[in-house]
């Protein structure tokens, strides 16, 4: 049987439906795009993590029965010649990031690299990043001296914006913006995106987490004992699936609960899409993440709560 025909099958046995509406829906709906991402991602983690040599379970999803509160990840595993059984939760990058900080405004973008400059390969001499940071910029970014000098606001904020008896700069820029539509103010924002994620991107985490029933949580962000390594899929910035590995314990706590872990970790950048710069919490290699384990962290594996679904996947 071939791949068309088994997605055919698929598609007629889950959904009811032909594949021409199938791929018509998924289309209109970005939430659909998102989960079936996800489901993407892990699979791929999970044959990732066998080709390195380690048997990988899937953990059972809430939904089938209240999780172990150590065991809030998506996968179990173990290297093929142990017994040692721990954690892998699998996520994705910020999908805005860029956006979000407003890195599409000169200043901005000339802050924020300084701020995370440590994360930067490129830079030098510490003492003068603030200069490589302008220097690099004038080379790589021109526009941003020049035709994209003017700050952009977002369209809730220009119509919200009460301007000042006395003038400002940020008065003047929103003066001028005044007269354009939400689209059109969209799509400077996108276009001056695009230019900027040509040459630089933002590698940035979203944990999020709900604080209800048995989860034990302050706040609606990841415990650091719920798994043992986080694995990141870079795919939406970087030209293929990638995953990253860090250990939670070895992340910045949260300021509000030293047991728990931030919602946004700034990872690193993408430079001139392949020049992967990444602050040393992050590993590409499995193996050197493996290694911040130690053999008293391993679960116990009779609480070990498999899902057994994804290895039956084809007889759907």
């Amino acid at each position: 049987m071939s791949i068309f025909e088994k997605l055919t099958k698929f598609v007629d046995k889950v959904f009811k439906t032909t594949i021409e509406v199938f791929y018509e829906a998924l289309k209109m709906s970005p939430n659909a795009q998102g989960y079936v991402s996800g489901s993407v991602t892990e699979l791929l983690l999970k044959r990732h993590l066998e080709n390195l040599g380690f048997t990988v379970k899937r953990i059972r999803e809430k939904w089938e029965g209240e999780k172990h509160q150590n065991h809030y990840g998506d996968f179990y595993f173990k290297k093929d010649n142990s017994n040692l059984w721990y954690v892998l939760e699998s996520k994705g990058v910020k999908s805005n990031s860029e956006k979000w900080h407003k890195l599409y405004n000169y200043e901005k973008l000339r802050t924020f690299l300084y701020k995370h400059r440590e994360k930067i390969s490129w830079i030098k001499d510490k003492d003068n990043a603030e200069q490589e940071i302008k220097q690099w910029i004038q080379e790589n970014l021109p526009k941003f001296l020049t035709d994209y000098k003017d700050n952009l606001y977002d369209y809730e904020e220009i119509q919200k914006y009460k301007s000042p008896k006395r003038e400002t700069q940020k008065s003047k820029d929103i003066d001028k913006l005044r007269t354009y539509s939400r689209e059109d103010i969209q799509n400077m924002i996108d276009e001056r995106l695009n230019y900027l994620m040509r040459k630089l991107k933002v590698l940035e985490t979203h944990f999020v987490s709900g604080a209800g029933g048995q989860s034990n949580r302050t706040q609606a962000t990841p415990r650091k004992d719920e798994f043992n390594i986080i694995s990141i899929d870079i795919f939406l910035r970087w030209t293929e699936h990638k995953f990253l590995f860090a250990n939670p314990k070895n992340l910045e706590s949260s300021g509000a609960d030293e047991n728990h872990l931030q919602q946004n970790y700034i990872m690193g950048f993408i430079f001139n899409e392949t020049e992967l710069c990444l602050t040393d919490e992050w590993y590409d290699d499995f193996n050197d993440v493996i290694s911040t384990l130690t053999t008293d962290e391993a679960i116990d594996e009779n609480d070990m709560q498999i899902d057994y679904r994804l290895d039956n996947i084809d007889s759907v």
